[in-house]
């Protein structure tokens, strides 16, 4: 079908569900976008052109070399006045065509592509290139029209074609895959380029290709570089994994081999698929559509759990990769909205409003619970595109009130004297020293087209098709002439079951036969990530079955609540951690009803996670006082999320230890006599927390300790978590709770089973130990001169930071962040006969600090490299 017939769902309005914008209002609106983008621009080019980008905290240009490295991000800069060629072509759709006349003739004079230089293919290739070709398209359009650019004679193409020879060097591997960086003027060969030594590139980098290059290709008629880019394609497109037909973050450009295996919508993947549907949009072929209709079943059988997208493991798609989101999923609503899937888009961009307003902008990265997981913004447009596109769709005032509410936050939070700055910190709104090019390139563009009808624009924005950096590129270019040589690889029948693909454009009035749909997908989902928002009881129709399980009400031990939740498409994943994760799949569900019932219990059990979890706590102590040990051994502990408060005790719990009988403590305790006045030991499992809790108090008991029954797990290697409730009230929970992983539990039965009475301190920290004995002479004081022993009692007072998570027995999302080990110091005073076992101890001790601080930089190399 003609690619233009495509597009013919976008301007389709639907009835409004809210107060209509009226004209004079958009009109405030469109002025204020342009006052903003004058605001950025301007301080561009008084203060930072011809440098690549503007630091608008220090009103200086950012020079790639004269600035501390930031690593791969500076790999965008090329010392090729960045920003101002990717902002070219916003320029026209702001109606600035004198500013863009006067900026076309500044790149045309003072930008160099052949600099001694090393750039990323993938941000070049849409930024620079990018920018070029859409600046090409809009001084190709304001010529025809006579007034202005008359004099132009093609020359950003011919710049175009130059860089796009610069760039095709990189795609010389035996895959075709593209090399992830390029030296501007000697390639990727010899040692003078300082590149091509990669093995690895992200599966958008290879797969963002096609766009610019296929118009280059039809703009010049050289095919080359369409040829490039579809061999790039072809070979992503073979690599995919069979079953899930999903794709892998990243890949080996050499081998093929995926490097990493999970799978999502946001970063390292995004644009590829992107790529897949706006080729086809374009170029009109239906090898590109056919591709992305076979990924996008699968993205929604596995990724999509509305309003989520969630990543999974591409050979075993059933399973989560991950528990947060990044930013860059924003861009996938409106993708749908291309597609035609606007219900799902509909969801998610709701969800990732109320995670907007909740932080003022998207954080880099966000949990399924909707905390903060990365707190940086770099004033990312996806939301904003997105929010664009479900307008377009729905003629939704609602959704010119997301706009406003993207151009208000960002007045507030990020303006500065100097331009727009990025947010270091969604919490504190601390900034950092950036405005990154796809500020003015994308942001604008979106809010200013949002606001405006197509009069109040210098030409028929459907008459294009935007690059994944906003960049226009005119839909004339599928009739263009372009060589045979082209190859048009076709996948054999057996590979393609078309007999689902939507071929024709949707029909709106049977998308949204009720004028109130939108509204209606909208109010759940504000509710789950607003906790203030009351949930309404889902409507059941008649004989319809009994009301579903509710996520305050669930037990995991309760053999009919599992029933329920397989009969949800809920499964449960046991992990190696020894917590329990809850999958949801509507297609596993027995019946439609089942499915949706199933979505909600996931909400509704996020919400309670949440609510269950408003604060990170710091670890807790478990300090072993008695005899022989006298407060040297500290065993870093997770807390409860009921019962007593150990952060708000100045002197903490302090009791015998006594092991329950039964030991998970999930009946009536049977050793009452001997758990009464003590703190009771119980092994985790077979029940919730709070029941074990409940029955040790009844039994008399005044503190517990739970033992992780996961054989192996320590506080060194895996992160703590709070201990949580079981969905009902917990006030009648007195005593405090503590959790050990089992390396530390065995510490304490070791020291059980040698001294028949061991004390402990229940505390919210280590103390010294001159507050346990409270004056009293400090038993070893043989040792108090030793430097060891007063570096130790330091260490003891030491505050230990850790990952809180909250868990029912199911999974919530986690952060890891330090968590310290058991202290234990072993110069304590032994007899002879126990030489050997304290030296035993000692080398155990050293070898658990040793192997503790070896993954704790690990993970900080680990959350660096993501970063």
């Amino acid at each position: 079908m003609p690619s233009t017939l495509f597009l013919l769902m976008l301007p389709a309005a639907l009835c409004s569900m809210g107060r209509a914008m009226s004209r004079d209002e958009k009109q405030k609106l469109r002025t204020q976008v342009v006052e903003m983008f004058d605001h950025a621009y301007q301080n561009y080019m008084d203060h930072a052109y011809p440098a690549d980008e503007l630091m608008p905290l220090t009103c200086r240009g950012r020079v790639r070399g004269l600035e501390p490295s930031r690593g791969d991000v500076d790999d965008a800069l090329g010392k090729f006045s960045l920003t101002l060629i990717d902002t070219l072509d916003t320029l026209v759709v702001l109606n600035k065509t004198v500013e863009f006349e006067a900026a076309v003739r500044k790149v045309l004079s003072d930008v160099r592509l052949d600099n001694d230089i090393v750039v990323s293919v993938f941000e070049t290739n849409i930024r620079v290139l990018g920018g070029l070709l859409g600046g090409h398209s809009m001084a190709v359009m304001l010529k025809e029209e006579g007034q202005y650019m008359r004099w132009y004679q093609d020359e950003l193409l011919h710049m175009a074609k130059d860089l796009g020879l610069r760039l095709l060097p990189a795609f010389n591997t035996s895959s075709g895959l593209p090399y992830p960086r390029v030296n501007l003027k000697y390639g990727v060969r010899g040692p003078e380029t300082r590149t091509g030594t990669e093995t690895d590139t992200c599966t958008a980098c290879a797969g963002t290709i096609i766009l610019e290059f296929a118009a280059l290709s039809r703009f010049t008629g050289d095919p080359v570089f369409e040829a490039h880019a579809r061999r790039a394609l072809d070979f992503l497109w073979e690599k995919r994994q069979r079953n899930s037909n999903l794709v892998g973050t990243t890949i080996n450009i050499h081998s093929g081999e995926w490097v990493r295996r999970d799978s999502g919508v946001g970063a390292g993947i995004d644009s590829y698929y992107e790529y897949l549907l706006k080729a086809y949009v374009l170029l009109g072929d239906d090898q590109f559509l056919q591709r992305f209709n076979i990924h996008y079943a699968s993205i929604m059988k596995y990724i999509s759990q509305p309003p989520l997208l969630l990543d999974v493991h591409i050979h075993k798609p059933l399973l989560p990769a991950r528990t947060w989101m990044d930013s860059l999923l924003a861009f996938f609503p409106g993708l749908q909205v291309l597609k035609g899937d606007i219900r799902p888009a509909i969801e998610t961009h709701e969800m990732l409003y109320q995670v907007t307003k909740k932080h003022n902008f998207l954080p880099e990265a966000f949990t399924t619970d909707f905390r903060v997981h990365w707190a940086q913004h770099p004033l990312r447009p996806e939301f904003a595109e997105s929010t664009y596109f479900l307008y377009k769709a729905t003629g939704d005032p609602y959704y010119l009130e997301a706009g406003r509410t993207i151009m208000d936050n960002l007045n507030r939070f990020a303006r500065v004297p100097c331009g727009f700055a990025a947010m270091k910190d969604v919490r504190t709104g601390s900034h950092e020293d950036r405005m990154d090019s796809f500020f003015l390139a994308e942001m604008f563009k979106y809010l200013f087209l949002l606001f405006a009808d197509s009069e109040d624009l210098p030409f028929d924005v459907e008459d294009y098709i935007f690059t994944t950096e906003a960049h226009l590129l005119p839909l004339s270019l599928s009739t263009a002439p372009h060589a045979s040589s082209v190859p048009q690889n076709k996948t054999s029948e057996e590979e393609l079951d078309d007999s689902n693909f939507d071929w024709t454009c949707p029909n709106t009035r049977l998308l949204f036969p009720d004028p109130a749909f939108p509204r209606n997908l909208r109010e759940p989902i504000r509710s789950a990530v607003d906790k203030s928002c009351p949930r309404p009881a889902p409507y059941r129709e008649p004989g319809m079955g009994a009301p579903p399980l509710r996520a305050q009400d669930f037990m995991a031990n309760n053999r009919e609540h599992l029933e329920l939740l397989r009969r949800m498409g809920v499964s449960l994943i046991h992990l190696k951690d020894g917590r329990v994760q809850l999958v949801q799949h509507a297609t596993q569900a027995v019946s439609p009803i089942a499915a949706e019932d199933g979505v909600r219990f996931m909400q509704e059990m996020m919400e309670l996670s949440s609510q269950q979890q408003k604060e990170q706590l710091p670890p807790r102590a478990v300090q072993i006082v008695s005899h022989p040990f006298f407060g040297r051994v500290v065993l870093t502990a997770g807390p409860a999320q009921f019962g007593t408060d150990l952060s708000k005790s100045s002197t903490g719990v302090r009791g015998f230890v006594t092991v329950a009988e039964p030991y998970s403590g999930c009946s009536e305790i049977t050793n009452g006599d001997y758990v009464r006045g003590h703190i009771a030991l119980l092994q985790r499992g077979q029940c919730m927390f709070a029941e074990k809790a409940r029955h040790i108090q009844k039994a008399g008991a005044i503190g517990g300790i739970v033992v992780d029954d996961n054989e192996g797990s320590s506080s060194d290697t895996a992160p703590l978590f709070q201990m949580a409730g079981d969905g009902r009230s917990t006030d009648d929970i007195t005593l405090p709770l503590l959790f050990l992983f089992h390396k530390e539990g065995n510490i304490l039965l070791e020291a059980l089973k040698e001294h028949r009475e061991v004390e402990v301190l229940l505390s919210d920290k280590a103390r010294d130990r001159a507050a346990i004995f409270k004056g009293k002479p400090l038993p070893g004081s043989l040792f108090e001169g030793s430097a060891d022993v007063h570096q130790a009692e330091e260490d003891c007072q030491t505050d230990q930071s850790k990952a809180a998570e909250s868990e029912s027995e199911s999974t919530a999302s986690q952060e890891a962040v330090d968590a310290a080990p058991a202290q234990i110091e072993a110069d304590v005073p032994k007899a002879d006969s126990e030489d050997k076992k304290a030296d035993a101890a000692d080398q155990s001790v050293n070898e658990l600090m040793a192997d503790w601080r070896d993954d704790l930089e690990a993970f900080r190399q680990m959350e660096k490299d993501e970063l």
